[in-house]
């Protein structure tokens, strides 16, 4: 009796981390560094991302900084728990391009032991709450907030302000598409 209640009570925990921000706030560096961390730890991870997120490399996810590891790119969120098997740790990046069912993949991964971590954008280009972000937030019992600086005036940007004439939601773009502002150079370049 002991030994089933020591097994039962050894069970993983699973749980929920959210890495949000604006574009150039370090959101992937961060879950690189965690991500490997975790591979330094002997565990056993997978990193999936978006398949239509090919900026940088076609299967890595990579920072601006170029920093980078190894990932699976996915079409759906659905796909996320078919290959997720025998690990420890996922990490997702570019979560607001994943569709909504990305919520649900995130509780039943961390409700069956393991660490979730999830990188994206919390706001779009418009500065609404972005896809599947807000709700994964919500469910999240971690969740950390990084900024970038403000390309105008220097203070924390929280803001991914696109500087093309593109308005379809999801552009895929770097330096030449966007730049990070605080609220206030913010809201001066929306009027």
């Amino acid at each position: 009796m002991f030994l089933e209640n020591s097994k039962s009570s050894a069970k993983r925990k699973g749980w929920i981390e959210v890495i949000c921000g604006s574009m150039f706030s370090g959101k992937t560096e961060e879950l690189i560094r965690r991500m490997k961390r975790a591979q330094f730890a002997k565990q056993n991870v997978e990193i999936f991302k978006p398949e239509v997120d090919t900026r940088y490399d076609e299967e890595k996810v990579v920072s601006h900084d170029a920093n980078e590891i190894h990932s699976t790119p996915v079409p759906s969120s659905s796909n996320i728990p078919i290959l997720a098997n025998n690990v420890d740790v996922v990490g997702i990046d570019e979560a607001q391009f994943f569709d909504d069912g990305l919520i649900a993949v995130c509780n039943q991964l961390a409700n069956n032991g393991v660490r979730v971590i999830v990188a994206g954008l919390d706001m779009d280009f418009k500065g609404n709450p972005f896809g599947p972000m807000p709700g994964i937030m919500a469910c999240a019992e971690y969740v950390t907030k990084v900024h970038a600086i403000c390309v105008r005036c220097g203070e924390l940007a929280n803001h991914s302000h696109r500087i093309t004439d593109n308005d379809t939601l999801v552009h895929l773009g770097e330096t030449d598409a966007y730049e990070p502002l605080c609220r206030n150079c913010y809201n001066a370049q929306k009027r």
